[in-house]
């Protein structure tokens, strides 16, 4: 009896600790978006170099989700818009049944950008990304 109430407060705490981590992932994993579509509608052509800096710090990052992480390279590399690769990349993230709308809204920016976004795009991201 004491060994099955004890084994059931461990598995509580477990798996509040789980939870705790779980949330605090996707926290950095929204904060990580954010930065990138802040910076997504601040490029004129080309992300300024403390743009890929930041860019460069959330790509590295192996606690992101490979979409957040793949986003960010994907800006880093554009020049007047992005590449094949980043376009691809970015298909895959918008093609994912579990990649949240405000991410697919990105992605499909990011794919399509052309020298810069426009001021509704940019509204767009900021209601999206307050």
């Amino acid at each position: 009896m004491k060994i099955t109430l004890i084994r059931n407060f461990f598995t509580a705490v477990l798996m509040g600790l789980f939870a705790q981590v779980s949330l605090a992932q996707e926290e950095n994993a929204m904060g990580a978006l954010k930065e990138v579509a802040d910076i997504v509608a601040s490029i004129n052509h080309f992300p300024s170099d403390a743009d890929k800096v930041a860019l460069a710090s959330i790509a590295g990052n192996d606690n992101l989700p490979q979409g957040v992480r793949n986003m960010a390279t994907t800006v880093t590399n554009i020049a007047h818009g992005a590449n094949d690769q980043g376009k691809n990349a970015m298909a895959t993230i918008q093609a994912m049944d579990r990649t949240p709308n405000n991410a697919k809204v990105l992605a499909g920016m990011i794919a399509n950008f052309n020298h810069m976004l426009s001021a509704e795009q940019k509204s767009t991201l900021a209601k999206l990304f307050p």
